[in-house]
């Protein structure tokens, strides 16, 4: 989503956006991962969850808000203007539920990120790495699946 909005491609939000779901920074996703393996008790299971469950429109809102404030100067600014509503998946779940309370009970784990701190270094980072989306955006099968996906927004 990030380098749509700086190249100027919209930003495909299923339906009204009122689908709700659970973010965790991938940081302190791997922190969980790595604390149930080192510490979990064997054959239990641990749900990885933030307990921040906004909207999916919401989190849109929000990298755009952090993109407006990385690039000021872009074109595209405001970049909420490049969001666009598209047909929502056939079946797709208005809310996905994660319960998280074992893993904070039994092992004492938390997330250290907040949504807002989380989408702000993940924006952060992919500013910082053009070498590394052009690279990506290269790639023949990035390529199709983008004509795939993008044709039937236009």
């Amino acid at each position: 989503m990030i380098s749509n909005a700086v190249f100027g491609k919209s930003l495909p939000v299923y339906g009204d956006g009122q689908q709700i779901r659970d973010w965790l920074f991938v940081e302190d996703h791997c922190e969980a991962i790595w604390l149930v393996i080192t510490r979990g008790r064997t054959g239990e299971t641990y749900n990885i969850g933030g307990n921040s469950q906004p909207t999916n429109l919401q989190v849109v809102e929000q990298l755009c808000a952090a993109l407006d404030e990385a690039l000021p100067d872009s074109p595209f600014t405001p970049h909420r203007q490049l969001i666009q509503f598209v047909a929502d998946r056939p079946g797709h779940d208005r809310r996905y539920a994660i319960d998280s309370a074992k893993i904070r009970s039994e092992l004492g784990w938390q997330p250290r990120c907040s949504l807002g701190s989380g989408l702000q270094r993940t924006v952060e980072w992919y500013l910082s790495h053009p070498e590394w989306v052009e690279a990506i955006r290269k790639q023949e099968e990035f390529r199709l699946w983008m004509d795939k996906n993008y044709e039937r927004r236009k």
